[in-house]
């Protein structure tokens, strides 16, 4: 009777959790298309990676403030109990934050408390070829659906409300070449799904795809090194063309007026030797244009030609309107791997500016159509005396930068590096034969060291935030860190900017002055970008460090 009482009293106890779960998922949904267009006046919510399609990273809350901000305190944590990098943005809708896991998981938590009310989890095979780590970069949502990007190349959409598996779709053979994955956040443009690849460090050739968020069926696919028969083929000798690279493993940004969605390619390969792929080897290092409906190319512009530093262009572009040498123009801005932050057109491609905005040593300058003046003697050597700065991973990463309509500055967190570079190229490898057994755990540690590109401990390096003014490139102030950072940056209406470190630093700053105004010690790397939201009508400031992610609070409250 005892033993029947007790279940009687759990049925009872879990069928409560059940609907209070279902409860709490289930708000704020439909996302329609129209609520992602007016993103930015859902102030409490987070609904897309960079929060809006101009790739802002702004948050219009400032409850949390340069007055008050050292009262932040940690509110909840959730542990991510996982050895991979932890780069996820999260979502929040309307008290719900959804959240990826290495290496594709989801969870739906009560972003009140941090308590999980549902997951899924989606089994990679044992060897996948990702470049730098298991990892996944974040979500996108439309209607009552999530969408996730899989590192043994599958898009997926699962229910929102309960995180059942709707459909999965195959984007590409990941086995291919020498393998292909797909790490980051998709976006949703109307109905499609826009979705990248990851791979320009081995014999890959990148697209960027879009499918029918309803069905999985791929709409289009737009290739990142040009076919036979396309206007710029020719930029490839010979069959490189087969295997350039040029990948999309970032995300993009989206102009509603000109349909045009906006989106960074990677590295020529191979990455640091180009005799076999003589010519500029576009869309390598390039942004591209693409009608969203169609995706054709409307414009492109390429920052490196015939790249030999591994500077991909895969940041996330930054769409601002503001008036520029005395016009008022739609502007694209972009700190670029290469050491150089550049201003473009975003109607048309055409080339405004371009600044070095940390030290580099490989090119006079900027011509006045945008191509580098390049100086003699920076190529990689087969000896590897070639000391260049900026170093292989560059001076802006893939991290988040941020803009504030309030400073009117652009954010970013840039890298000061001197670098060895080495004329080679990391080998290309056949897939794992999967009739052979092995060692789970062996299996990752040998794919992970096969699949990595090669990397040359730096000679010289530290980070930095600084501000920049958008229209001149001129660094209005510096915050200079200990280690170069592989995390970004997000900046709020409450005149913040917030990051964290490799040293496992989050800090706030003032986002006029860059002055440190609090910091707090998570003991553990920081692979992400912050995001911001409300709940319960309170400001919190969210970000991953470690496996952990960190939700904080005025007071803790």
């Amino acid at each position: 009777m005892k033993a029947t009482r007790t279940g009687m009293l759990w049925g009872a106890a879990l069928a409560v959790f059940a609907v209070a779960a279902i409860s709490v998922s289930g708000q704020g949904l439909p996302i329609t298309f129209e609520r992602l267009l007016n993103s930015d006046k859902e102030l409490g919510n987070w609904l897309m990676y960079s929060r809006t399609y101009n790739g802002w990273r702004f948050s219009p809350l400032d409850q949390i403030n340069t007055e008050n901000v050292s009262r932040l305190k940690v509110k909840w944590l959730f542990q991510g109990r996982h050895a991979e990098k932890f780069e996820t943005t999260p979502l929040v809708v309307d008290g719900v934050m959804y959240l990826t896991r290495p290496e594709n998981d989801i969870y739906a938590l009560d972003a009140e408390t941090g308590r999980t009310l549902w997951t899924y989890s989606h089994r990679n095979p044992p060897a996948t070829f990702n470049c730098c780590g298991r990892v996944n970069r974040g979500l996108a949502i439309l209607g009552d659906r999530l969408f996730m990007n899989t590192l043994d190349m599958h898009v997926i959409a699962v229910d929102a409300k309960s995180g059942r598996e709707l459909w999965k779709t195959k984007i590409f053979d990941y086995t291919e070449a020498g393998g292909y994955a797909s790490p980051g956040a998709p976006l949703i443009v109307k109905d499609k799904l826009i979705v990248g690849m990851a791979g320009g460090e081995k014999g890959v050739s990148g697209f960027l795809d879009a499918y029918d968020t309803e069905t999985g069926k791929r709409l289009w696919r737009f290739h990142t090194i040009p076919q036979p028969g396309d206007a710029n083929f020719g930029t490839w000798a010979g069959d490189s063309w087969k295997t350039g690279g040029s990948s999309t493993w970032n995300n993009g940004s989206y102009d509603p007026e000109l349909n045009l969605v906006y989106w960074g390619t990677s590295n020529p390969w191979p990455g640091y030797r180009g005799d076999e792929r003589t010519g500029d080897n576009l869309y390598s290092c390039s942004v591209i244009a693409l009608d969203a409906d169609t995706g054709e190319l409307k414009w492109h512009f390429q920052f490196t030609p015939h790249d030999l530093h591994d500077w991909d262009a895969t940041q996330i572009p930054v769409l601002v309107d503001r008036e520029f040498e005395g016009r008022q123009r739609k502007l694209i801005l972009w700190p670029n791997r290469n050491g150089f932050y550049y201003v473009l057109d975003r109607t048309n491609g055409e080339f405004l500016l371009a600044k070095a905005y940390v030290k580099q040593t490989w090119a006079e300058g900027i011509d006045d159509k945008g191509r580098p003046i390049e100086i003699a003697g920076h190529e990689p050597t087969q000896d590897g005396i070639t000391h260049v700065w900026p170093g292989v991973d560059g001076a802006s990463n893939w991290m988040s930068h941020s803009y504030s309509p309030i400073t009117q500055l652009l954010y970013v967190f840039a890298r000061e590096e001197r670098r060895i570079f080495t004329k080679t190229g990391p080998p290309r490898l056949p897939a794992t034969d999967p009739d052979v057994e092995e060692d789970e755990d062996a299996t990752r540690r040998r794919t992970f060291r096969r699949s990595r590109p090669p990397r040359f401990a730096p000679e010289e390096s530290w980070g930095k935030v600084i501000g920049i003014e958008p229209s001149t490139g001129s660094v209005r102030w510096e915050y200079p860190v200990v280690s170069p950072p592989w995390g970004g940056v997000m900046s709020t209406a409450g005149n913040l900017v917030f990051g964290g470190t490799l040293e496992g630093n989050i800090f706030a700053l003032d986002a006029e002055t860059g002055d440190p105004l609090w910091r707090f010690l998570s003991n553990d790397r920081v692979y992400a970008s912050p995001i911001s939201f409300l709940s319960r009508g309170k400001q919190h400031v969210s970000l991953a460090a470690g496996d952990v992610l960190l939700t904080f609070s005025l007071d803790g409250e």
